[in-house]
C-alpha cells in the first residue's frame, strides 16, 4: 500500500540526515574558500578564488535547497550529488594546497617534508 509523501519512514529520515550532512560539508567548503587569500590559489596552481567561491557557493545553495525540500525534489537527484562532489574536490584537493601556500611555507621544507 502506498504511504504517500506525508508519511515518514526510517529511510526518509536517513535521506534527510544524509542531505543535511552533505549541506554541512558544502557550507564548510564555501566558508573555507572565503577565508583563504586569493594569492594562495594562484601560488598553489589551482583555479582562481572567485571561481572556487562560485563553485562552492552554488553547491552550498543546492545542498541547502535539497536539505530543506528533500521529499519534494525526487526528480532532480543528480544536482545534490554533483554539488557534494564539487565540495569534496575542493576540500580534498584544493584546500590542502591552498592552506599550505597561505601559510607561506617554511624554507627548510622540501616536497616530502622537512630537510
Amino acid at each position: 500500500m502506498f504511504s504517500g509523501w506525508g508519511a515518514y519512514t526510517p529511510l526518509n529520515y536517513f535521506f534527510e540526515a544524509l542531505a543535511l550532512a552533505a549541506f554541512v560539508v558544502e557550507a564548510w567548503a564555501f566558508i573555507d574558500a572565503c577565508t583563504r587569500p586569493s594569492r594562495a590559489f594562484l601560488a598553489a596552481g589551482k583555479q582562481t578564488k572567485p571561481l572556487w567561491l562560485v563553485i562552492t557557493g552554488v553547491s552550498a545553495v543546492i545542498g541547502l535547497g535539497y536539505a530543506a525540500y528533500v521529499k519534494n525534489l525526487s526528480v532532480i537527484q543528480i544536482l545534490p550529488v554533483a554539488a557534494f562532489v564539487a565540495a569534496a574536490i575542493y576540500l580534498t584537493d584544493v584546500r590542502p594546497k591552498v592552506k599550505e601556500m597561505g601559510k607561506g611555507g617554511s624554507s627548510s621544507s622540501g616536497p616530502y617534508g622537512p630537510w
